[in-house]
């Protein structure tokens, strides 16, 4: 059975293009990004790759260490770098993995099973401080990830996580929450002495806590 939303991220040792490390120890206490890539020098990964070096500045201010992986080696690995930054208009400013065995793919389940050459699939896994997995997108390789729907996911997840909140349809970062059912409205006044407003009893706003 593949890896569920909750379960404990793989740990594991690995080479990449800033040397050698164990993930458990790079993350740190920090949040993570963990995403995967068929291979090197494809187009649509070349934009993205390139999009999460210019973002670097948003993930260190969430707290957030990116890594990528392809099946390809270090030395392929760094003759990409120099396209991506070329084609890009930035430096890439974070590890890449040498998964040439493709263990770390197997392990986060991101083989695809219906390729005779089990190629990775294009995931995402954003692994919280306790080193669980709170987000899980695979997409198509005709599709270019959003990486500022995964910040915005991550400001959702960051905020949820200190906070008996949850947050609406195409909620964005300062923008009001909901309540969660287990909060009594007895309970508010302590909990969001910001105010809210009952919509229905189950559906109950309040200015983000955090703001």
């Amino acid at each position: 059975m593949g890896l569920r939303l909750g379960d404990k991220a793989p740990d594991f040792t690995t080479d990449t293009t800033q040397g050698t490390l164990n993930f458990y120890d790079w993350l740190g206490n920090n949040w993570g990004i963990l995403f995967s890539h068929p291979a090197d020098f494809t187009p649509v990964c070349t934009t993205e790759l390139g999009m999460v070096a210019k973002l670097k500045d948003a993930f260190t201010d969430r707290h957030v260490k990116v890594i990528g992986l392809s099946v390809d080696s270090i030395e392929s690995h760094e003759n990409w770098i120099k396209d991506i930054n070329e084609t890009q208009h930035t430096t890439v400013n974070f590890p890449i993995i040498d998964d040439s065995d493709k263990s770390i793919a197997g392990l986060y389940d991101m083989l695809d099973q219906e390729d005779e050459d089990k190629t990775t699939v294009r995931s995402v896994f954003v692994i919280g401080t306790d080193k669980k997995i709170k987000l899980m997108i695979t997409y198509p390789a005709s599709t270019g990830r959003s990486f500022n729907e995964i910040l915005r996911v991550i400001d959702s997840l960051q905020l949820t996580a200190d906070y008996q909140v949850a947050t609406p349809v195409n909620w964005e970062n300062g923008e009001d929450c909901i309540i969660v059912p287990a909060v009594s409205n007895d309970e508010i006044p302590e909990k969001f002495p910001l105010g809210h407003t009952e919509i229905k009893p189950y559906l109950r706003y309040t200015p983000q806590p955090n703001k």
